[in-house]
């Protein structure tokens, strides 16, 4: 049973690196764009960017999972318990760093009722306390938080599939 849940996890991390690792292989062509055509871009990524990170949570659980099934103390043990740590980092990226910035770039756009609560959920309040934000200072915030999550995506999944072998 733990081979299995180590494969699920696995492709669970797998699935949400995908999308990280994607957006930072757009960085270098995005970051020559004006700031008109940066933003009519960002609006493309929704809802199949929202839709990829619906593997996020439940690869966070399945991981914790197989975490719970491993021998205490092992090498396997302690891959897995990183996989998690940076499962769960990717979330905080994303909550803390990346959702706050994505309510500028869809501002004005016609989202259906679920997307819209989504994205202006803590989004536009949290980073309208910082006064005005320079709109490339927006783009850094979003592009690296992305960086992040890709990185920590990265060693999870090979943490979860040097634990497998």
């Amino acid at each position: 049973m733990t081979d299995v849940m180590g494969v699920l996890a696995a492709l669970l991390a797998c699935a949400a690196m995908a999308p990280a690792v994607a957006h930072v292989l757009e960085l270098p062509g995005k970051l020559r764009l004006t700031r008109s055509e940066y933003v009519a871009v960002q609006q493309i990524y929704y809802p199949g960017f929202t839709i990829a990170g619906l593997s996020e949570v439940p690869g966070i659980l399945v991981t914790a999972a197989a975490l719970a099934l491993t021998e205490v103390g092992g090498v396997d043990f302690m891959l897995r318990a990183v996989a998690v740590v940076a499962l769960v980092g990717m979330q905080a990226v994303y909550w803390l760093r990346v959702h706050p910035v994505n309510g500028f770039w869809l501002e004005g756009e016609s989202l259906d009722r679920l997307s819209s609560g989504f994205f202006t959920f803590a989004g536009r309040r949290r980073m309208g306390r910082a006064g005005h934000v320079e709109w490339t200072d927006l783009r850094d915030r979003w592009e690296s938080g992305h960086a992040a999550r890709a990185g920590l995506a990265l060693v999870s999944v090979t943490a979860l599939v040097v634990a497998l072998v």
